[in-house]
């Protein structure tokens, strides 16, 4: 996050893991096969003009076959870099380098119900540029247990061992019990796919002890980047499984705001990338992540003020229409916006915070409640440290927005039953409850 490395990024900028992963995701948001011809025109075409921007890094392998397109003859990119990646394993026997498995974790995503059709996915991508069956392994692998992640709700890298060849099964398990056997810091040498993949797996193995949830995603990111060497790889691998076992309201605000990089996204184009690749290229309810806005126009706009600290604004959707009017500069927002609706003008993309709650009394339904709750307040009160005035808000300002508000008042040293009273009078309501409330009022 503090930019530098290699290609002397920004700070927050992704680098070239998650570009390659994007140019993947583009094709498997659309619900293409993967597996299939077109979608492998797709991803090949994708890879190109990716490297046809000038990336800031690459990976060796990977420029070389990118860089050789021109010189083979087909007028298929994908049979082109396949062929290409073939000639340079035969030639060199030495194609396991690591740059397919850092981008196979979004492959996990796209067939969700079909584990053998995912492991053909994984090594079609793989192939691509890396020809090595190990690479293919690896991927297959790594995006099985994403898959398996998302499903089941478990961190098991395992699971994929049966979609491999028999014959390198038991080669496979043993690297994978070295991963949990031996200290990360042993899979320092991680340009190699397979060490790669131990090193990601035994910095999420080993900080399971610190628990689940963000603060598993923060120890073992932090201990994936420790370990040295291809650190952006080894981490974007892990980051790739993690996110996928913990979801996106796992990660802190400082990071989400920060992050983004080719071709022009931030984290909420990350987000949209994965629901739509999950949903087979489909849309949920209400036709998000895809629709414009989400505003039906079903709500009063309120913009009502806290009387401690009038520059912060609990609103409902329809405020976000009237940023300007109301003087914001950021926002925080707690429900689902459409691609219109994110960063109105003057707001800048970095100032508006996008935290994943769900208007819900049914404690499944949240995953990291506490943890989203005080992330939301930490957005507001950063913002505000900021001199920034803020908008919070939900669909109606009922349960979430003054939820946060409470959270809010909180973090700034207010007891529990003042907070409370400024929220509801803010609102003009006589109570607030449900569960949210109660989980925000906690010490």
């Amino acid at each position: 996050m503090a930019g530098g490395g290699l290609g002397g990024y920004a700070p927050g900028e992704w680098s070239d893991d998650t570009q390659m992963a994007v140019a993947v995701a583009q094709v498997a948001a659309t619900g293409a096969d993967l597996a299939g011809d077109d979608g492998l025109e797709q991803v090949a075409a994708g890879f190109l003009r990716w490297h046809a921007h000038g990336p800031a890094d690459i990976g060796v392998q990977t420029r070389q076959i990118l860089a050789d397109r021109p010189h083979h003859p087909s007028d298929r990119d994908h049979v082109a870099l396949r062929e290409l990646a073939a000639d340079l394993h035969r030639r060199t026997g030495r194609t396991a380098g690591n740059g397919a498995l850092m981008r196979t974790s979004v492959v996990g995503l796209t067939r969700l119900d079909d584990r053998e059709a995912t492991a053909g996915a994984a090594r079609a991508v793989a192939t691509l540029t890396h020809a090595d069956p190990v690479a293919g392994d690896s991927c297959v692998l790594w995006s099985e247990a994403v898959r398996r992640a998302v499903l089941d709700g478990v961190l098991d890298v395992a699971a994929g061992l049966d979609l491999l060849p028999t014959d390198r099964r038991t080669w496979w398990a043993e690297r994978l019990e070295e991963a949990q056997t031996r200290p990360p810091e042993t899979f320092a040498g991680n340009g190699w796919t397979a060490t790669a993949l131990q090193a990601a797996w035994s910095a999420i193995w080993h900080t399971r002890e610190v628990g689940t949830g963000p603060d598993h995603v923060v120890a073992a990111l932090h201990w994936a980047v420790g370990i040295g060497h291809d650190t952006d790889t080894v981490a974007a691998i892990a980051g790739g499984l993690l996110g996928a076992r913990y979801g996106a309201s796992a990660l802190p605000f400082a990071w989400t705001r920060e992050v983004h990089g080719w071709p022009g996204l931030r984290s909420r184009g990350l987000v949209s990338l994965a629901v739509r690749t999950a949903a087979g290229g489909g849309r949920g309810a209400q036709g998000w992540p895809g629709v414009p806005r989400m505003d039906d126009g079903a709500q009063r706009p309120l913009a009502a003020a806290l009387p401690s600290d009038p520059d912060v604004l609990l609103g409902t959707i329809a405020d976000l229409g009237r940023v300007r009017e109301l003087g914001v500069d950021a926002v925080v927002s707690l429900c689902r916006l459409g691609q219109d609706e994110h960063a109105p003008s003057p707001v800048e993309p970095r100032d508006h915070a996008e935290v994943w709650l769900v208007d819900s009394d049914d404690p499944a339904s949240h995953q990291h409640l506490r943890f989203a709750l005080a992330e939301a307040a930490r957005a507001v009160a950063t913002l505000r440290a900021e001199g920034r005035r803020v908008l919070l808000h939900c669909v109606a300002a009922h349960h979430r927005t003054p939820a946060v508000a409470l959270a809010y008042l909180r973090v700034r040293g207010m007891e529990r039953a003042a907070a409370a009273d400024e929220v509801t009078q803010a609102l003009g309501r006589d109570a607030v409850d449900g569960l949210l409330w109660q989980e925000a009022g906690r010490d």
